[in-house]
């Protein structure tokens, strides 16, 4: 049964469609004959006490030159679609905020939100995986420029990142005697005004920070090593790392099976877990992405499975 879908994102003109996993979802609703409507960004809003966003019918196509169309658009309730895919990008600032709560208000309608807002707000991607510490490195939390020096002077070499980045922006590595040590701190934690984190460094990047998918808590068979390249220590696509697929491991699959229930719980139905050697590093509620690269690797259709469990939920 065909139903409407709009779709919450970053400007699909700016999109790069050969690894942009919101454009494969797109792509799969539409061989599904769902009627796509694309939400313009900041235009979500309440009227009456409901939804509302202007919306635009959207054609999409898996053509480099051309891959969008948008039809005329127009204020419309968002209890007119079935379902919702929220896949803006990070940070998770008060106006993304704001934007979960107007989602909210459409979920208690009737609207399927994918994933589901209460869980967007609760589920930082770097505090998130702390629910789990049997899968996590050794990791503190702290705006106290002490307790992070203490950490990194206990467990040598750590990786420190503010909660709030993505793509590998501000993530910085150090140990101690490392005459940067301070400046990072400062930087960070901003003199004591925001939480930072650290953990313990993992010499296993070097093979990859790996990408599991979890498709309403069954992961996909394989995961994405993003592998560091030259001299950079970070494997993110954004700052230049390597993707190659590859099986999940039997720890992997440890992992999974670990965060998976409480995830499922929360309505997160497409999740991205960070995983480097043994430990799990991140949990990636908001816009998940590698769908394109391990599709094009392995013959998937991750986006399939992502739809099996959304027209599940919708009755189709």
């Amino acid at each position: 049964m065909p139903h409407a879908i709009a779709v919450v994102m970053d400007p699909i003109g700016s999109i790069r469609i050969a690894k942009d996993t919101t454009f494969a979802m797109l792509l799969e609703a539409q061989r599904r004959g769902h009627a796509l409507h694309y939400v313009l960004p900041g235009s979500l809003g309440v009227s009456g006490g409901r939804a509302h966003a202007t919306l635009a019918p959207l054609r999409v196509a898996d053509d480099a030159s051309a891959w969008f169309e948008l039809g005329p658009a127009r204020l419309r309730p968002l209890a007119d679609m079935a379902a919702v895919l929220m896949r803006k990008d990070p940070p998770v600032d008060a106006e993304f905020v704001y934007d979960t709560q107007v989602l909210s208000l459409a979920q208690d309608e009737g609207v399927l939100v994918v994933n589901d807002p209460q869980g967007l707000r609760d589920l930082n991607e770097k505090l998130a995986a702390l629910l789990f510490p049997q899968c996590c490195p050794p990791t503190v939390v702290s705006r106290d420029a002490q307790v992070l020096r203490a950490f990194v002077a206990e467990h040598g070499a750590c990786i420190l990142k503010p909660l709030d980045g993505m793509g590998g922006r501000s993530i910085f590595k150090t140990a101690p005697g490392d005459p940067n040590l301070n400046v990072i701190i400062e930087t960070l934690a901003d003199g004591g005004r925001r939480l930072a984190m650290a953990q313990r460094y993992i010499p296993e990047i070097a093979a990859g920070d790996k990408r599991i998918l979890l498709v309403d808590g069954v992961p996909v068979d394989y995961a994405l090593a993003r592998i560091p390249q030259g001299d950079e220590f970070r494997g993110n696509l954004a700052v230049g790392g390597r993707g190659v697929g590859q099986p999940l491991s039997e720890r992997d699959r440890w992992i999974a099976a670990q965060v998976a229930p409480e995830l499922r719980r929360r309505g997160m139905l497409f999740v991205g877990l960070d995983v480097i050697g043994d430990y799990l590093t991140e949990v990636n509620v908001t816009s998940p992405t590698c769908v394109r690269e391990l599709d094009a690797q392995f013959g998937l259709n991750i986006s399939a499975q992502l739809f099996d469990v959304i027209e599940a939920r919708l009755g189709a």
